[in-house]
């Protein structure tokens, strides 16, 4: 009988087509047991290696990545979340001291505010908005002219940036990036992904929900943690099968369009 200890992880590769290249990548997943929140690190990884591939080839043609720290324009759209995005910044809020907690349940209470004064947040809980695509537009327009940041911006940067949405990595521009002050009227050129991983985790998230959306707005997240839901745990197996999971999701087409941060008109 061997007394080798099992592997934690194995490492699992393939190659996928980005940009006018591939991307070849291996990911090392748990061998044993986990759920899809729980591998959300590993595709936070695998969605900022693709990100950066597809960056550096923008920057080869001449349109490097005007995106800084400190330009926290961006920040002020309204962001969508899936639910495994939301159970996983959920338990990394929970296990913050309370101070620090604290601080960032003010910001969150200031943005709902802002967003009520402003009538947003009523139209925010109609569960009817955001329908079809000409409303939803209207609605990121509307949110970010409230100016309601989001409650993890700290000093015009984002204090959570290793653990941020997928969203937001995806979210890149190579326009001058004074043109974001006010992407609902200016010019802005946004780096095209030919895969998008957040609408992977979108995608899902209808179909555990059947919800025509998959996602909550960012600002939502606090009030959506209280409820105390798992959804990674219906989506739980081996590594290598949960990723397997993600993946199909990935590489096939969405049954509908999945949101995006605001795109100029």
């Amino acid at each position: 009988m061997s007394n080798t200890p099992e592997p934690s992880t194995v490492e699992v590769s393939f190659s996928l087509r980005v940009g006018e290249g591939t991307l070849n990548a291996s990911l090392q997943v748990p061998a044993g047991k986990t759920t899809l929140t729980n591998l959300l690190p590993i595709i936070q990884d695998f969605d900022s290696s693709m990100i950066n591939h597809v960056a550096g080839e923008a920057t080869e043609a001449g349109h490097p990545i005007s995106c800084r720290k400190g330009c926290g324009a961006c920040c002020r759209q309204m962001v969508p979340l899936s639910i495994f995005e939301a159970e996983f910044l959920g338990d990394w809020f929970n296990s913050l001291p309370k101070e620090r907690q604290a601080g960032i349940e003010a910001r969150f209470r200031s943005g709902l505010l802002k967003l009520k004064e402003s009538g947003i947040l009523d139209k925010l809980m109609d569960p009817n908005w955001g329908a079809d695509e000409k409303s939803f537009v209207q609605m990121a327009m509307d949110y970010f002219h409230a100016d309601a940041p989001c409650p993890f911006l700290e000093d015009e940067s984002c204090s959570i940036h290793p653990i941020r949405p997928l969203i937001c990595r995806e979210y890149l521009v190579t326009s001058p990036a004074e043109l974001c002050q006010d992407p609902s009227i200016n010019q802005i050129s946004a780096i095209h992904l030919p895969l998008m991983p957040s609408n992977a985790l979108y995608k899902i998230s209808r179909e555990l929900t059947h919800d025509t959306r998959g996602w909550i707005p960012l600002i939502f997240l606090l009030a959506w943690t209280k409820r105390g839901v798992k959804p990674g745990d219906y989506y739980a197996g081996t590594g290598q099968e949960v990723l397997r999971i993600f993946m199909d999701n990935l590489t096939t087409e969405p049954p509908a369009a999945g949101p995006s941060m605001m795109q100029p008109g």
